[in-house]
């Protein structure tokens, strides 16, 4: 699919806490798209360490450290459901169009999501490789039977995982933007620096 770089690009992230592969990933799509939105989700497949407004207060961190007005931190788009979100967004940019971001580690889950069909039908998926999660094409057959649009990004995003700082806390795989706020709260227990 062609991409439209006039789109909205959507990023719904735990950020529990965020790494440096979602800030890789803010970084790509802003080479991509004219306008990328992000926000703290509470995905209800996943059990998270740190309170929401936690969360929010570390991507908050990483968006004023990337300093491009063209990335936005949107947290009422913000719902446990991507057809919540994406109806959240359609009211907020009536008419634009719209691209909802998923790393290639969660494709597979999309089948499995509230109103899966209607999600897909209401904009673009772009689904960005994530190193040590490829992209089957039974999974892109099983996404564009449920009448998706997909578009494969032309990115690399590293496969550092927020799962792997909350079992074995690294400091060096957090991006150092968010020592101000994790000094402040560490429901991570990562050394401080």
């Amino acid at each position: 699919m062609n991409r439209n770089p006039a789109a909205i690009a959507l990023f719904g992230t735990s950020a529990d806490p965020p790494t440096h592969g979602p800030r890789a990933l803010l970084e790509g799509l802003l080479t991509l798209y004219s306008q990328v939105v992000t926000w703290a989700s509470d995905n209800p497949l996943k059990q998270h360490t740190a309170p929401l407004t936690v969360r929010i207060a570390l991507l908050k961190a990483l968006v004023d450290a990337i300093e491009d007005p063209r990335l936005s931190l949107e947290q009422e788009l913000s719902s446990p459901w991507t057809i919540e979100t994406l109806g959240r967004a359609h009211r907020r940019w009536p008419g634009q169009p719209l691209v909802f971001v998923v790393g290639s580690d969660l494709a597979a889950q999309i089948p499995r999501w509230k109103n899966a069909s209607q999600v897909l039908a209401s904009c673009v998926l772009a689904i960005a490789p994530r190193q040590g999660w490829p992209l089957s094409e039974a999974t892109l057959a099983a996404l564009r039977d449920l009448g998706a649009s997909v578009e494969l990004l032309p990115l690399t995003i590293a496969a550092s995982a927020s799962s792997s700082i909350r079992e074995r806390p690294e400091r060096s795989e957090v991006p150092p933007e968010l020592w101000p706020v994790l000094l402040q709260h560490n429901p991570y227990g990562l050394p401080q620096p």
